[in-house]
């Protein structure tokens, strides 16, 4: 993929010390296994602090800590695609009792681990390999991204709104497809034509930066969606997406983002120019996987965790400085959306959608 190239030189420097890297929290290393449980983190790309879905799973692993002090926690940072494998039999070699790889792209990485590993404890967030040993963390983003796209279209004054993604990967184009329904079912309630720029659910086809990690990519194509009438837009995109936030808090109003993952008010330095979030409740996922395993119980594959707005796994988050901004009966009608979408009476439908 062209996001791998990009980070090969800093890929084989990393990947050369991936294997020996030292634990992060060394002075409660269990020293020659001892009683500590072992949880182990491989990033993607984005980095351990890339205010999106590597910082939530880390934030999953530490809160598992302060609850258990039994556990030991550690993590290892890809800069390129390469990195996976190398990181991951890393802590293999580790004999770390609990493997965690974070984000779709690691898919094939984590299965081919997995099946040279039968008897390690996998798990991963954004995707599911099929295989036993590796436990699936998977989110149906598209329900609250139909939430935020219902809230952007109701709160566009030039009916247009814009999203963007890092790459066209499942765990990306999930909320592209319920931000563009949310859009369409707005109109439909409302007889408005709010457009949506930047991808089209029919297509599967839109706007990429090819990178989840350069602020410049993402406020490239963000100006693009901003030149064409977009005055809310939502990029999914890694912390290549905090190149439009910064640019939206520069604007000074002329428009705004709504943020994804984590959220963008505890995450980012752009709080002002968020409306809200399409939050993906990783840590919560993270931290009971791990407290199980470390209290000895079998995790399984099957069904593994989906998260829905039904079971909290996913969510929209507090409009923090938008809250006097948007209309009390638009919050209303958002929040019935949830209530619906929980109850099934709307059904948010996306190719990208986890299996329940």
């Amino acid at each position: 993929m062209r996001i791998a190239s990009a980070f090969v030189a800093g890929g084989l420097v990393l990947g050369a010390a991936a294997c020996g890297e030292a634990p992060k929290n060394n002075n409660n290393a269990g020293g020659n296994g001892g009683k500590k449980f072992s949880a182990c983190m491989v990033t993607d790309v984005g980095g351990i602090d890339d205010k999106s879905f590597n910082t939530s799973a880390w934030k999953g692993l530490q809160e598992a800590k302060k609850e258990n002090d039994n556990i030991d926690i550690k993590n290892v940072q890809s800069k390129a695609e390469a990195d996976y494998e190398v990181n991951l039999t890393g802590f293999v070699n580790q004999k770390c009792d609990f493997i965690l790889a974070v984000g779709g792209l690691m898919s094939d990485a984590t299965k081919k681990a997995a099946q040279a590993n039968p008897n390690q404890q996998f798990a991963i967030v954004d995707s599911n390999p099929g295989l036993d040993n590796i436990y699936p963390m998977q989110f149906d983003t598209a329900q609250a991204a139909f939430q935020a796209g219902y809230l952007a279209a109701g709160m566009s004054k030039t009916g247009k709104v814009g999203t963007y993604g890092g790459l066209p990967i499942p765990p990306v184009t999930i909320f592209m497809d319920g931000f563009a329904d949310g859009v369409a079912y707005y109109n439909k309630a409302k007889g408005k034509n709010v457009q949506v720029l930047g991808w089209d659910k029919a297509a599967q086809k839109g706007s990429f930066t090819n990178d989840f990690v350069k602020q410049d990519e993402g406020k490239k194509v963000s100006d693009t969606l901003v030149a064409q009438g977009a005055d809310i837009i939502m990029p999914v995109a890694g912390g290549a997406g905090l190149g439009t936030t910064a640019a939206a808090q520069a604007s000074g109003g002329k428009y705004s983002v709504i943020w994804v993952d984590v959220d963008g008010c505890e995450s980012t330095p752009n709080c002002p120019a968020l409306v809200t979030t399409v939050v993906k409740n990783i840590p919560d996922a993270v931290k009971e996987a791990v407290l199980k395993a470390a209290g000895g119980e079998k995790l399984q594959a099957k069904p593994g965790f989906v998260g829905t707005l039904a079971n909290n796994g996913v969510s929209i988050a507090p409009y923090h400085e938008f809250d006097s901004k948007v209309p009390a009966d638009l919050k209303a009608e958002v929040e019935k959306i949830k209530a619906d979408i929980a109850a099934g009476t709307i059904t948010v439908t996306s190719k990208a959608q986890p299996t329940k």
